[in-house]
């Protein structure tokens, strides 16, 4: 197992910290340092939900866990920018680095220097629900916080020469800053734009502040000042002098489609200068998010981990349409929305497990709305998006889980958009065909259109000797794709296609080898490979995608009878499952995916390919191994400190999983509307469900040590089954549990 970076940091930086009892609150719950250190890759600075802004620190731009550009282990900052991605592996935006300084600002030869670095002391920094602030070494203090589609900057000097930097040629890990652009409106106003290279292929940033006091500015061109008002190059940067610098504020508004957009969004969202106001909205904004799940009992801690866990389920999917709709959309073109917001930033891979079933439950509107993205970037590129960023395809991940989350939502009636587009949409994701899809770098083909499509519909399977990275993981996901796709079929009457899709969602029978009992790799011919170790694990040079055989051999939650099954019965199936969690922790292989993490023997809970697994026990009616294992992850792997989760945070799925256990349930395999029992943690949770709807859960006789079921009531009916309907809770209700500290099957 990868251990957790230990962090030692001083109790002050948990604002959430301490008895809070009488706080009725839920926002002040929200501790944004989770997840800032260890693997989870999180940023603590100022956002709204889904807000296109993401106005945060940057500490680095190199490597891999400060993904986020932020890792609590740094002691200074680099400067602030304005878009940020909560918890992914993989680096892009950072985009408009402001760097405040004091006193006379240092050149290098006549130059600036690439950075000007301020050093702080963690005690010195807070961070709230939309709000962050810090005291640096030098006197300095910044805040910050944040409308949808603006920052808010705050800096206050102990100096009398002072002024602020601004970076167009920041980036991070291979980003490169393709054009960029400044321009001097007034001695109060500066305007701009970059197009980076990144992740997202063309990601077009424009922007415009806002200054409450007069500057004076030099422009400089690689570092060396130039002359005049505009400048246009790859490598620009201003540096603002104010005089009688003592607070200094800065509003800048951003968008994707102009810098008029840029504008417009800023004078409607922040039309005053009162930074208190804003910062008081933004809190609005998330107290109003979170207070959809109202929780009672349970832990301080354990309710820090809880509402922060909220905070990062909705930070993305982001805002990306302007003010006066519009946006810039697959095709890289400007459109302009008929009604409704624009999104970006869909981790689905990750996301489509636990984070949308949550919204699905909560916000099913927010999911009608994401839906119509999604159809959006259909129409206008060719093809759902497998991991959407910035209006480009990325190609990251495997699987077509675009239509995990378009077929879960239709078999849970939430269908506020073109249901037959919807599904000639999911049909186009499934072969290998590259007519009509637009794709704005060569690079991406290789992953947005693989050829693991084309041999699965010529084979019936994926071959892992046809250069096919994860050609296992693949083939699993393939099947389970189709299969979710085949229940839309089915309900739609399209009978032919439900046949077909049904067949080609029992494809991963192929891969399982019933002499090892793992999934493993086949080559053309049919044959397992060898030499095989379901230990083993090469990070980007093998069959399975960020794990390996023990992890991936479960991935089949569209039938897990026919899992059992292949397994030999439930009782072959229980003893493998339980080596699965008692099997020694140790990963072989010199470049083992660091994404296998939170291991409990070798499931490994940091990585979603495992989130899934726990809950199978319940198929095979031993639900008290379920219960103790959702008990022991939720107390070990979540906690309220900068390392706080065991692997990445992923757009809120990590979170997510979290929130559904500590309610008691969860959704085994989207497409199939079905919950399963878990283990909840709090004496009573109020879910405010749209339309003025209630779904309330309690939980009878609560305590640490009664950690199994002992029986389960719904709507005043015992609960005969492991497993109940979402149609069941979506109009509101009561579930009770009745807990003991006796496993009822053991």
């Amino acid at each position: 197992m990868k251990k957790l970076i230990p962090i030692l940091i001083l109790a002050c930086l948990f604002i959430s910290s301490g008895k809070m009892d009488k706080i009725n609150d839920v926002s002040q719950y929200v501790n944004p340092f989770i997840g800032t250190g260890g693997h989870g890759h999180t940023f603590p600075g100022a956002v709204v939900p889904s807000g296109m802004v993401q106005l945060s620190q940057d500490t680095r731009p190199q490597g891999w866990d400060p993904c986020s550009v932020f890792y609590t282990e740094d002691t200074s900052i680099l400067g602030f920018s304005h878009r940020h991605l909560s918890g992914t592996g993989m680096t892009d935006f950072a985009d408009v680095l402001f760097t405040p300084f004091s006193g006379k600002l240092q050149l290098e030869n006549g130059s600036l220097k690439e950075y000007y670095p301020l050093n702080f002391l963690h005690k010195n920094e807070k961070a709230s629900a939309g709000f962050y602030t810090v005291n640096f070494d030098n006197g300095i203090k910044a805040s910050m916080t944040a409308t949808t589609r603006a920052g808010f900057h705050e800096y206050k000097f102990p100096s009398e020469e002072a002024g602020i930097i601004i970076d167009l040629h920041h980036n991070l890990n291979n980003q490169k800053v393709l054009e960029s652009s400044m321009e001097i409106i007034s001695d109060t106003e500066i305007r701009g734009m970059r197009l980076t290279e990144g992740w997202s292929k063309r990601d077009y940033v424009y922007f415009h502040a806002k200054f409450n006091k007069p500057f004076k500015v030099e422009l400089y061109k690689v570092n060396k000042n130039v002359s005049g008002k505009k400048l246009k190059a790859d490598h620009i940067k201003a540096v603002l002098y104010f005089e009688n610098p003592k607070e200094v504020k800065a509003k800048v508004g951003i968008s994707p489609v102009d810098e008029r957009g840029a504008l417009q969004n800023l004078d409607a969202e922040i039309p005053h200068w009162d930074f208190d106001k804003t910062k008081q909205q933004a809190n609005g904004l998330w107290k109003n998010q979170l207070e959809k799940i109202k929780i009672e009992g349970g832990t301080e801690e354990q309710k820090t981990i809880f509402y922060t866990g909220l905070y990062h389920a909705f930070i993305h999917p982001s805002t990306y349409s302007d003010v006066d709709k519009r946006y810039r959309g697959q095709d890289l073109k400007i459109h302009t929305l008929d009604s409704g917001t624009y999104y970006t930033v869909f981790s689905l891979w990750d996301t489509y497990r636990a984070q949308m079933p949550l919204i699905d439950l909560i916000t099913p509107s927010k999911t009608n709305e994401f839906i119509n993205s999604l159809l959006i970037k259909y129409q206008q590129g060719g093809l759902l998006p497998m991991w959407d960023l910035a209006a480009n395809y990325t190609g990251t991940m495997i699987g077509a889980h675009s239509t995990s989350l378009i077929a879960d939502a239709y078999a849970k009636n939430i269908r506020g958009y073109d249901t037959e587009l919807a599904y000639k949409a999911m049909m186009r994701s499934i072969p290998y065909d590259t007519t009509g899809v637009k794709v704005n770098h060569p690079a991406i083909w290789e992953w947005l259109m693989t050829k693991g499509k084309k041999y699965n519909q010529e084979m019936g399977f994926i071959p892992a000797d046809k250069d096919v990275i994860f050609a296992t993981s693949r083939g699993l996901e393939y099947a389970y794709n189709d299969w979710a796709l085949a229940q839309v079929a089915k309900d739609m009457g399209k009978t032919e296609d439900y046949k077909w899709l049904s067949e080609r969602g029992t494809r991963y029978k192929k891969y399982y080898d019933k002499e090892t009992g793992f999934m493993r790799a086949l080559d053309s011919n049919g044959k397992f490979i060898g030499p095989f170790n379901p230990s083993f694990s090469d990070h980007m040079n093998s069959p399975y995608c960020e794990g390996n055989a023990w992890q991936w051999t479960w991935f089949v939650p569209q039938d897990v009878n026919g899992l059992i099954d292949l397994m030999g019965g439930k009782p072959s199936f229980e003893k493998n499952l339980d080596a699965l969690f008692n099997t020694t922790a140790k990963l072989e292989g010199a470049d083992a995916s660091a994404d296998i993490s939170g291991l409990i023997g070798q499931y490994a809970h940091g990585n979603e390919p495992s989130h899934h697994i726990i809950y199978f026990y319940n198929y095979i009616n031993k639900p008290f191994k379920t219960q103790e294992l959702a008990d022991k992850i939720m107390k070990e792997q979540y906690r309220n400190a900068p390392d706080g989760l065991s692997g990445n945070e992923d757009c809120g799925q990590m979170s997510s999983w979290y929130i559904l256990n500590a309610i008691g349930f969860y959704q085994v395999a989207p497409g199939d509307p079905t919950y399963t029992i878990s283990r909840p943690l709090f004496d009573k949770v109020t879910i405010n469900l749209e339309k003025g709807k209630k779904l309330t859960v309690k939980t009878i006789n609560n305590a640490p040590e009664n950690k199994y079921v002992d029986s389960v009531t719904l709507n005043g009916k015992t609960l005969n089954s492991l497993f109940f309907k979402h149609e069941q809770i979506a109009s509101g209700g009561e579930l009770v549990f009745k807990m003991t500290n006796k496993a009822p099957n053991n």
